[in-house]
């Protein structure tokens, strides 16, 4: 009898372009620009990326266009929360707050934002995509992140 054997791993494919933002504006501000500049809708999603238990969670905004099966996503990559810092000194319990910082996808602990772009039939220009981001003046540089670079591509999958 013949043993056959079935690797998953042949199925996943990178089917999205990954472009790297570093901007110091809020979310929805970034959002508001990137739909003036490059013609998207983006819009808040209802719920935020959640990870390791509520323990962080990050923005998405997306745009889901039918006419060009093309799936645009603004996702945030920096998460700082407050949380509450025990520690004793001598006799007494000192309760002070520490704000955190997360990343999710620490391997690029210095970008704020990045955009996913899902396309189907690979019909995205992304010099043009990358040349309209610099010319946003509150853009400090975006740049290409190869897919299969990143450790913790399994973050980006949503």
């Amino acid at each position: 009898m013949a043993l056959h054997k079935l690797l998953v791993d042949d199925f996943y494919d990178d089917t999205y372009k990954l472009i790297a933002i570093h901007c110091r504006l809020e979310d929805y501000r970034l959002a508001y620009l990137l739909n003036q500049n490059l013609g998207l809708n983006l819009e808040r999603k209802s719920e935020d990326l959640d990870f390791e238990y509520l323990k962080s969670s990050y923005s998405i905004f997306e745009w889901n266009n039918e006419a060009q099966y093309v799936t645009w996503n603004l996702i945030s990559n920096v998460c700082k929360k407050e949380e509450d810092s025990l520690y004793s000194t001598g006799l007494f319990q000192t309760n002070e707050k520490v704000l955190k910082t997360f990343n999710l996808v620490p391997e690029y602990k210095k970008v704020d934002y990045f955009i996913k772009i899902s396309d189907e039939i690979q019909n995205v220009n992304e010099k043009l995509i990358l040349n309209k981001l610099q010319n946003i003046p509150q853009i400090i540089t975006s740049y290409t992140v190869e897919p299969s670079q990143i450790k913790s591509k399994d973050h980006l999958i949503f």
